[in-house]
């Protein structure tokens, strides 16, 4: 996915988390953190920094964003400044740090744009301390769970059970370069107060899904969202599931 083309210009508004929302899964982050503090923190794929500054204040060491977009980089060192964080050019397959130099690894919606998850995974293994923890947010066709916008974009889980990784394979993957299992929590989110406020962050079109839907399923789901919309009498919050899945280098 090339984040540079359109992706950087929406991306912070249409995957922006209010305060509520960001401390929630920083409390989730440090539950499965290494206890000790401070820790070195390695933000992979860090996009636009959203949550980097937010891991140097949760965890007190360096943090370092590691992002191969020039434009979701640059729009993360004009908006997402901390004295404890440097953002530097770099990819899942190539981190620009050295050996044994990190606790703790976030990879929050990352590893579905990664193709080689054999050398992410060595790569990972390589900058992270034992005892140290990789903590990776995303969605597993093996337990995909029903998103609110499936509802209005069908294909749009066709195409997440395509793209994002299956998790039994890797486990297997990780567990190769050293990297144990410790578990895998499914996580609840408020995403919106309502589902007015909800369409209007899918206009954004901040989710890489829809690069890969027609314009006329686009046209299609928005149609049936406006109308969803329309017939809501109380507004309702929007929930979302996701799964993050916790592995410790031994």
């Amino acid at each position: 996915m090339n984040y540079d083309d359109r992706q950087h210009l929406v991306y912070a508004r249409a995957r922006a988390l209010t305060p509520d929302r960001l401390t929630e899964w920083l409390h989730v982050f440090a539950r499965h953190a290494p206890e000790r503090r401070p820790l070195a923190v390695l933000d992979l794929g860090s996009g636009t920094g959203r949550f980097t500054p937010a891991l140097a204040a949760e965890f007190g060491g360096p943090v370092w964003g590691v992002e191969p977009s020039d434009h979701m980089r640059a729009v993360a060192e004009q908006h997402g400044d901390h004295p404890g964080v440097t953002y530097l050019a770099g990819s899942a397959t190539e981190i620009p740090l050295p050996d044994d130099s990190c606790d703790l690894v976030l990879l929050f919606l990352v590893l579905h744009h990664v193709r080689d998850h054999h050398a992410a995974a060595a790569e990972v293994a390589r900058v992270l301390r034992p005892g140290g923890r990789v903590l990776i947010r995303s969605l597993f066709p093996d337990r995909m769970p029903e998103l609110p916008w499936y509802s209005y974009f069908p294909g749009a889980r066709l195409i997440d059970e395509q793209v994002f990784p299956r998790l039994d394979p890797l486990l297997v993957t990780f567990a190769g370069a050293g990297l144990r299992f410790v578990t895998v929590e499914r996580v609840q989110e408020r995403i919106a107060d309502s589902l007015a406020d909800y369409e209007n962050r899918l206009k954004l079109r901040g989710s890489s899904t829809f690069e890969r839907l027609t314009e006329l399923e686009i046209i299609e789901g928005f149609d049936a969202i406006e109308a969803a919309v329309r017939a809501e009498r109380q507004p309702r919050q929007v929930e979302e599931e996701s799964d993050l899945l916790v592995l410790e280098k031994g």
